[in-house]
């Protein structure tokens, strides 16, 4: 399937506010995206030609913002309304292949359901990880992360080390894995699980606010065990126009794409093949 006949949804609740910009990006590299709230999927309160199945797209993006007002913690009741309502809709979309991507909140919202760093299969389970309170409080900055050769399809080939400036912009995101979160780490390495890690501007150690968030082992974004499950707490789609870098004026000007658009083109190339 080409990528202009790829349908892809962008789930929201109250409270998501980043997905439209999303959805530009999206639309710019050829996807049919479209919101969809939770609702329309649910066939709750919404007329006929309202109604969406999970089934008809390709891939499902769970943008950023403050789902339910991020009350209880970050995600949680986004992912408590996604179990009880599409829960057994949402493993049979994943036992398909096809891609879910969670994009700071969104990351935190896949945490939640148990689908990050997941179990093989793509089924909901008992969260085993959290993205807590930054060590410093909320950032908003330029940030960079560095691929790190795993598991996710759609940048195999990218060589390992590769950077992208995805901006930040969270208060909680701050990886904590259960159990021994050093050895966890060293599970998840060995595994091909961490699709970013966070990296100073040349490549180097990530001393904040480079590290915007203190997370262990400076993981940025994780994949499921088959790799068709991402989160990541930068903003690729805050980056995927040259005019939205913080140093285009001094870099050749606002005209083209930035780090973020060739993520995106990524993503959507691979999730066309699958589908």
């Amino acid at each position: 399937m080409g990528r202009r006949n790829l349908r892809v949804a962008l789930l929201a609740i109250e409270g998501t506010n980043c997905d439209d910009e999303l959805r530009v990006a999206l639309t710019r590299l050829g996807a049919r995206a479209e919101v969809v709230q939770l609702k329309q999927f649910e066939g709750r309160d919404v007329v006929a030609e309202k109604r969406r199945r999970l089934s008809e797209y390709a891939a499902l993006f769970v943008p950023g913002g403050f789902s339910g007002g991020d009350y209880v913690r970050a995600g949680a009741i986004f992912a408590a309304r996604i179990r009880a309502s599409i829960g057994p809709d949402l493993e049979e979309f994943l036992e398909s292949g096809r891609f879910l991507a969670g994009i700071c909140n969104g990351f935190q919202v896949l945490t939640e359901l148990g689908l990050l760093p997941g179990r093989r299969g793509g089924r909901l389970g008992r969260p085993d990880a959290v993205l807590m309170a930054n060590d410093r409080g909320y950032t908003c900055r330029p940030t960079f992360v560095s691929w790190q050769g795993g598991v996710f399809p759609p940048l195999q080939g990218t060589p390992p080390g590769t950077r992208y400036l995805f901006p930040s912009a969270h208060g909680e995101g701050k990886l904590v894995l259960g159990g021994d979160t050093a050895e966890r780490l060293k599970e998840l390495d060995r595994s091909g699980q961490i699709l970013f890690r966070w990296v100073a501007p040349d490549g180097g150690p990530p001393i904040f606010p480079w590290n915007p968030n203190g997370s262990e082992g400076d993981v940025a974004g994780l994949t499921n065990p088959e790799g068709n499950v991402f989160g990541l707490m930068p903003h690729p789609e805050r980056s995927f126009f040259r005019a939205q870098s913080p140093d285009f004026t001094r870099t050749g000007g606002p005209t083209g794409y930035g780090d973020g658009h060739r993520f995106l083109q990524a993503v959507l190339a691979y999730a066309g093949r699958v589908t």
